[in-house]
Protein backbone atom coordinates (compact mmCIF):
# COMPACT_ATOMS: atom_id res chain seq x y z
CA UNK A 1 0.00 0.00 0.00
CA UNK A 2 1.58 3.47 -0.53
CA UNK A 3 1.06 6.10 1.66
CA UNK A 4 -1.01 9.38 0.32
CA UNK A 5 0.62 12.51 0.27
CA UNK A 6 -0.90 15.02 2.85
CA UNK A 7 0.85 17.75 2.36
CA UNK A 8 3.91 20.24 1.22
CA UNK A 9 5.93 22.74 2.72
CA UNK A 10 6.80 25.62 0.74
CA UNK A 11 9.90 28.31 1.68
CA UNK A 12 9.28 31.49 0.39
CA UNK A 13 12.10 34.45 0.16
CA UNK A 14 8.99 36.85 1.18
CA UNK A 15 5.70 35.62 2.59
CA UNK A 16 4.40 39.56 1.77
CA UNK A 17 5.39 39.61 -1.89
CA UNK A 18 4.94 35.47 -2.35
CA UNK A 19 1.30 34.95 -1.29
CA UNK A 20 -0.63 37.40 -3.71
CA UNK A 21 0.67 34.80 -6.28
CA UNK A 22 -0.36 31.84 -4.22
CA UNK A 23 -3.90 33.06 -3.46
CA UNK A 24 -4.66 34.00 -7.48
CA UNK A 25 -3.09 30.24 -8.46
CA UNK A 26 -4.66 28.20 -5.50
CA UNK A 27 -8.22 29.39 -6.16
CA UNK A 28 -7.87 28.57 -9.78
CA UNK A 29 -6.85 25.20 -8.88
CA UNK A 30 -9.73 24.34 -6.50
CA UNK A 31 -7.67 24.88 -3.02
CA UNK A 32 -9.58 26.74 -0.34
CA UNK A 33 -7.20 28.81 2.18
CA UNK A 34 -8.06 27.61 5.71
CA UNK A 35 -5.90 29.91 7.63
CA UNK A 36 -2.91 31.89 6.69
CA UNK A 37 -0.38 30.76 4.79
CA UNK A 38 -2.74 26.93 4.61
CA UNK A 39 -4.31 26.06 1.60
CA UNK A 40 -6.35 22.77 1.12
CA UNK A 41 -7.83 20.63 -1.54
CA UNK A 42 -10.58 19.20 0.80
CA UNK A 43 -9.60 15.95 0.23
CA UNK A 44 -6.88 15.94 3.08
CA UNK A 45 -4.30 17.53 0.89
CA UNK A 46 -2.65 20.89 2.24
CA UNK A 47 0.07 23.34 0.98
CA UNK A 48 1.83 25.61 3.87
CA UNK A 49 4.03 28.28 3.31
CA UNK A 50 6.55 29.59 5.97
CA UNK A 51 8.71 32.50 5.74
CA UNK A 52 12.31 31.10 4.39
CA UNK A 53 15.45 32.21 7.44
CA UNK A 54 17.51 35.21 5.90
CA UNK A 55 21.07 34.00 4.65
CA UNK A 56 19.66 30.62 3.42
CA UNK A 57 20.70 29.60 -0.40
CA UNK A 58 17.65 30.73 -2.88
CA UNK A 59 16.32 28.00 -5.24
CA UNK A 60 18.16 27.02 -8.30
CA UNK A 61 17.36 24.80 -11.66
CA UNK A 62 18.11 21.51 -11.07
CA UNK A 63 19.71 21.88 -7.85
CA UNK A 64 18.56 19.56 -5.27
CA UNK A 65 15.34 20.14 -3.63
CA UNK A 66 11.87 20.00 -5.34
CA UNK A 67 11.80 20.80 -8.59
CA UNK A 68 8.39 21.16 -9.25
CA UNK A 69 4.60 20.34 -8.48
CA UNK A 70 2.59 19.23 -11.01
CA UNK A 71 -1.55 18.98 -11.16
CA UNK A 72 -3.65 17.31 -13.47
CA UNK A 73 -5.91 19.65 -15.72
CA UNK A 74 -9.36 18.97 -16.66
CA UNK A 75 -9.07 19.74 -20.05
CA UNK A 76 -7.08 21.88 -22.17
CA UNK A 77 -9.19 24.98 -21.95
CA UNK A 78 -8.62 24.72 -18.13
CA UNK A 79 -4.73 24.75 -19.05
CA UNK A 80 -5.16 28.21 -21.04
CA UNK A 81 -7.70 30.24 -18.33
CA UNK A 82 -5.28 29.03 -15.77
CA UNK A 83 -2.39 30.77 -18.04
CA UNK A 84 -5.10 33.54 -19.09
CA UNK A 85 -6.28 34.38 -15.27
CA UNK A 86 -2.76 34.69 -13.96
CA UNK A 87 -1.13 36.82 -16.14
CA UNK A 88 -4.68 39.03 -15.93
CA UNK A 89 -3.67 38.93 -12.34
CA UNK A 90 -0.67 40.46 -12.99
CA UNK A 91 1.86 37.84 -12.92
CA UNK A 92 4.95 36.72 -15.76
CA UNK A 93 2.89 33.42 -17.17
CA UNK A 94 5.30 31.37 -20.19
CA UNK A 95 3.81 29.78 -23.21
CA UNK A 96 1.94 26.56 -22.63
CA UNK A 97 3.49 23.84 -24.48
CA UNK A 98 3.23 20.60 -26.00
CA UNK A 99 4.10 17.62 -25.03
CA UNK A 100 3.01 15.00 -27.45
CA UNK A 101 -1.01 16.30 -27.16
CA UNK A 102 -0.18 17.36 -23.80
CA UNK A 103 -0.73 20.61 -22.73
CA UNK A 104 1.19 22.22 -19.91
CA UNK A 105 1.86 25.20 -18.53
CA UNK A 106 4.70 25.89 -16.16
CA UNK A 107 4.85 28.73 -13.81
CA UNK A 108 7.03 29.99 -11.12
CA UNK A 109 7.15 32.12 -8.31
CA UNK A 110 9.30 35.50 -7.46
CA UNK A 111 11.59 32.08 -5.52
CA UNK A 112 12.12 29.94 -8.87
CA UNK A 113 9.11 27.30 -7.29
CA UNK A 114 8.18 25.81 -10.63
CA UNK A 115 4.20 24.85 -10.30
CA UNK A 116 2.77 22.52 -13.27
CA UNK A 117 -0.61 22.24 -14.90
CA UNK A 118 -1.12 19.66 -17.22
CA UNK A 119 -3.67 18.16 -19.32
CA UNK A 120 -3.04 14.64 -20.18
CA UNK A 121 -5.02 13.50 -23.17
CA UNK A 122 -5.77 9.47 -22.92
CA UNK A 123 -3.33 7.62 -23.58
CA UNK A 124 -0.31 9.99 -22.91
CA UNK A 125 1.52 9.22 -19.01
CA UNK A 126 1.65 12.28 -16.94
CA UNK A 127 5.35 10.56 -15.83
CA UNK A 128 7.95 8.84 -18.13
Amino acid sequence: MALKIDHLSLLVTSLEKSMPYYQSLLVLLGFEQVRDHIWTDGEGFFIQFHQARQGTRAYQRYGAGMNHIGFSAPSTDFVYQVQKQMHAAGFEVPEVQDFNGAKALFMKDDDGIRFEITYYPPGVAVVD
